[in-house]
């Protein structure tokens, strides 16, 4: 069970509105993760460098909490490898058929008021949602 956290719930989602309007306002770019990762490692464009340094400040942030906080990160797998490295091709399957990831439709498109993106997101909670049941039923 994890524990009810909602002053820093919503500071970090305030973080996350707020970097994704200044990227949008600054860059004119949707802060779509997969999206942006495909364009740097996948097949790369003009932009290469815009995309691989936000990728990097991502990964700094993340290094830059586990050294302040390093209590926040499990110490040991919450799950085996080889589910983890499925879990995560499926991830990648599901962000490819619905041409993009929960950050840039549940996050940008939302915000923008795009239809495909309420309907990815939608899709997204529901898939979810039904694998938690199914895994939580099995066990």
């Amino acid at each position: 069970m994890t524990t009810f956290t909602p002053i820093t719930s919503l500071a970090g989602g305030l973080l996350i509105g707020l970097s994704a309007s200044m990227l949008l306002l600054s860059h004119g770019r949707v802060a779509g993760i997969s999206g942006l990762y495909a364009g740097a490692v996948m097949r790369p464009t003009s932009d290469r460098g815009f995309r691989l340094s936000f990728i990097a400040g991502l990964l700094s942030a993340g290094f830059i909490m586990w050294l302040i906080r390093p209590e926040l990160f499990p110490t040991a797998p919450v799950a085996p490898l080889w589910l983890t490295a499925i879990a995560g091709l499926i991830v990648g399957f599901g962000t490819r058929l619905g041409s993009g990831c929960t950050s840039g439709h549940g996050v940008c498109g939302i915000s923008r008021l795009s239809t495909r993106s309420v309907i990815a997101t939608c899709v997204f909670i529901a898939t979810g949602a039904a694998t938690v049941l199914l895994s939580r039923s099995a066990a």
